[in-house]
């Protein structure tokens, strides 16, 4: 995982270190890992003294490192790329294309880039009487087309459609 984590730092990071460290490699069953991080240009290597940015794509790869050394055929992921500015965005988006190669994946997110390279979209869409709606469009694939998940739901006169 060491090495897997050391790859990703690089390429969220280029020009930057990032390992994991054994704090007591002895003792593999109490052992403890601390992770080091030095984006470049930068001489720190504790996350305290990283930005919100840059912890949350140190966070990133290591979860990234977790996923390639016990590979899953889907990932979750919730909102990781929230504290971060376009750069980092997009290569953050960069390593999402290469996780899906082998990995489906889940992304809760706001943020449009993210949004644009998704193969489907599914969000909640609340009307103004408070009635909300699931939708869904798919953006790659077969042909694009939008409809509502409740519609037959919505469409019956005893149903409140949610």
């Amino acid at each position: 995982m060491e090495r897997e984590f050391e790859q990703v730092f690089a390429k969220l990071f280029p020009g930057g270190d990032g390992r994991l460290v054994l704090t007591d490699p002895k003792d593999m069953l109490t052992t403890g890992i601390e992770v080091e991080a030095r984006p470049p240009g930068k001489k720190v290597k504790r996350l305290s003294l990283l930005s919100g940015g840059e912890k949350s794509l140190t966070a990133v790869a290591m979860l990234v490192a977790i996923f390639r050394a016990r590979p899953s055929p889907f990932y979750v992921m919730d909102e990781v790329e929230a504290a971060l500015d376009d750069t980092n965005l997009r290569r953050l988006i960069g390593l999402f294309e290469q996780l899906r190669e082998k990995s489906q994946l889940i992304v809760i997110t706001h943020q449009k880039p993210t949004m644009e390279v998704a193969d489907a979209l599914y969000g909640v869409s609340m009307r103004g009487d408070g009635i909300t709606r699931v939708i869904s469009q798919r953006l790659r694939g077969r042909m694009s087309r939008h409809r509502s998940l409740n519609r037959k739901a919505s469409s019956r006169p005893d149903s409140m459609g949610a």
